[in-house]
């Protein structure tokens, strides 16, 4: 008689145990979930991410601009300002099937998550009229703040449609009769819509780095000492 190398026998052995388990797991379903896993549509994520253009104003203060940002750090000035607000809209459907037997229904959960920016709005204080060389430094300072938002509203989406697949996808959900649909609803108020959020915040920790007191310390001598002499002007007419 032949006899088996080792190698060859375990991974006979493991194939078995394989094959085995499939068909113990195709067995333990009802048919029930064999219909609604086989027959209704697969689940699907989708998401989408929109930017939406900017604009520059020149005409506030840095004085009103420091009291709008509100929170900028000790002795220091607010020379320029970028404002924008995350949205994130979120909308689900799904096929349904109902077991007339136990009265519990499945539903294949679609949902469409859009996440946006609205305009961004950037601010350039008054003081500092474009063509100068201040105005320049301060708005490409700005730019930057709004290429972190841009940049970063892909990386949630990626995030976000890898999560939303490992949770929904070719994944029914079951429920009594008369509340899946309730059930999913509540999950995405509950559960993914402060997910969502709390993604789309974690841009501000980049923010907070661009403002680093580096950063200010290098537009105060920036453009042989203009920006820092504006200052000097203004401060002395108080």
């Amino acid at each position: 008689m032949q006899q088996w190398p080792s190698r060859w026998l375990a991974l006979w052995l493991l194939l078995l145990l394989a094959a085995g388990a499939a068909s113990a797991a195709g067995a333990s379903r009802t048919p029930f979930q064999a219909r609604c896993e086989d027959s209704i549509n697969k689940s699907v994520s989708i998401l989408t991410a929109q930017q939406n253009g900017y604009s520059v104003d020149n005409h506030l203060s840095y004085r009103t601009l420091t009291t709008m940002k509100g929170a900028a750090r000790a002795n220091t000035y607010v020379l320029g300002l970028t404002k924008t607000e995350s949205r994130v809209a979120i909308a689900t459907d799904g096929a349904m099937l109902v077991d007339p037997v136990t009265g519990y229904e499945c539903v294949s959960p679609q949902v469409t998550v859009k996440l946006s920016y609205a305009p961004v709005l950037i601010y350039v204080g008054s003081e500092f009229p474009p063509g100068t060389c201040g105005y320049r430094e301060i708005l490409e300072h700005e730019f930057r703040h709004m290429k972190a938002y841009m940049d970063h509203l892909p990386r949630v989406e990626q995030t976000v449609r890898a999560a939303l697949a490992n949770r929904y996808g070719g994944k029914p959900l079951y429920a009594p009769g008369g509340t899946a649909r309730v059930a999913l609803a509540r999950e995405i108020d509950t559960g993914w819509l402060p997910y969502i959020k709390a993604e789309m915040a974690k841009v501000e920790a980049v923010q907070a780095l661009i403002d680093a007191p580096a950063e200010y310390q290098r537009l105060s001598k920036a453009c042989n000492g203009e920006i820092q002499a504006v200052l000097n002007k203004s401060r002395g007419r108080r």
